[in-house]
């Protein structure tokens, strides 16, 4: 299985175009008629993907708008790419998708790291405690109540 995607095209192609598209193209081309994306009245030509010699999709759908070019007046308004299966992993990468590189951890050294967790924390050190968010905003908005106290008694005293 490849990379899947199609292309919508701006206009209906000829067979002589069609045959210069499959030459320049990846050579999975599957050609059908469909409608302009923006206008369902104008009546297009599809064309349907699923390339297995590209080493990736982006690769392979450049390769796809490379051949469009080779077509006087014709442009690409439209492209679907659905949801790609997993593909092989490269040369060199982990054989199970689920492995990570790094270190496994056993039951033994769980078990030695422990200890030094416990250590650290009988030596009666504490991070620092952050004050409650309503200590720290208190004076801000006790200075403000008093300024809207002296900004009303300027008011009652004129």
């Amino acid at each position: 299985m490849g990379y899947r995607f199609s292309l919508v095209l701006s206009r209906e192609i000829s067979e002589e175009e069609s045959a210069i598209l499959q030459e320049a193209g990846p050579a999975s081309a599957v050609f059908g008629t469909d409608s302009l994306p923006t206008n369902a009245q104008v009546t297009v030509t599809k064309m349907d993907f699923d390339v297995t010699e590209s080493p990736s999709l982006a690769e392979a759908i450049e390769s796809a708008l490379e051949a469009v070019k080779k077509v006087p007046e014709l442009s690409v308004p439209g492209l679907t790419v659905p949801a790609q299966p997993a593909h092989a992993p490269e040369e060199g990468a982990a054989s199970d998708p689920g492995v990570v590189v790094g270190t496994v951890v056993t039951d033994e050294s769980a078990s030695e790291a422990a200890p030094q967790e416990t250590a650290a924390k009988a030596d009666g050190s504490k991070p620092a405690a952050k004050k409650p968010r309503a200590a720290r905003k208190a004076p801000a908005k006790k200075a403000a109540e008093e300024d809207k106290k002296q900004v009303e008694a300027g008011v009652a005293a004129e």
